[in-house]
């Protein structure tokens, strides 16, 4: 099995900027909703998702799960391992109206498409965009480039970082 080539651009983000980003996501969707439930995306929604909930006293979260990445780099076919249940996709009048979806990232869109088909009607929320995914979510706080690799806290520990323009 051959490697995988490591990003040229990368953004990491510590757990406390990714809890300020959340928060701040959540201030964009105070006016949008009033939102019944929620819908993470797994598995990078569950902890956007868990905060968005507090912040907005959101009792009911469901997920969907979709695998699509393969060695952390490269996107491979995707896969809906587990569907929204009926009774959120019912919610607020069916086809998800009233439902709030979360995920920590649209990348290219591959997935937010595929979530988007099950709940036409829902309010797309992310914590990051890149452009290619951008314009199927509705409200996000940071956009990066699509040739950066995010890593998020979750998949980090502490390690020295290199600077950007090297050692002199």
């Amino acid at each position: 099995m051959a490697e995988a080539k490591l990003p040229e651009k990368v953004f990491p983000v510590s757990w406390d900027q990714f809890h300020r980003d959340a928060r701040a996501l959540t201030w964009r969707l105070a006016d949008a909703g009033p939102f019944e439930a929620i819908v993470c995306i797994t598995r990078g929604g569950l902890v956007a998702a868990a905060i968005v909930a507090r912040e907005l006293g959101i009792r009911v979260i469901e997920t969907v799960c979709v695998s699509s990445y393969e060695n952390y780099a490269n996107q491979g076919e995707l896969r809906v391992l587990k569907p929204v249940a009926r009774e959120v996709i019912g919610a607020g009048g069916g086809a998800g109206a009233g439902v709030l979806i979360v995920d920590d990232l649209v990348d290219t869109g591959k997935t937010a498409k595929i979530v988007r088909e099950m709940l036409p009607k829902a309010h797309f929320a992310t914590v990051y965009a890149k452009p290619m995914g951008r314009p199927l979510v509705d409200t996000f706080i940071t956009e990066v480039s699509q040739d950066t690799w995010i890593y998020f806290p979750w998949d980090t520990g502490l390690a020295f970082q290199p600077p950007i323009k090297g050692v002199e």
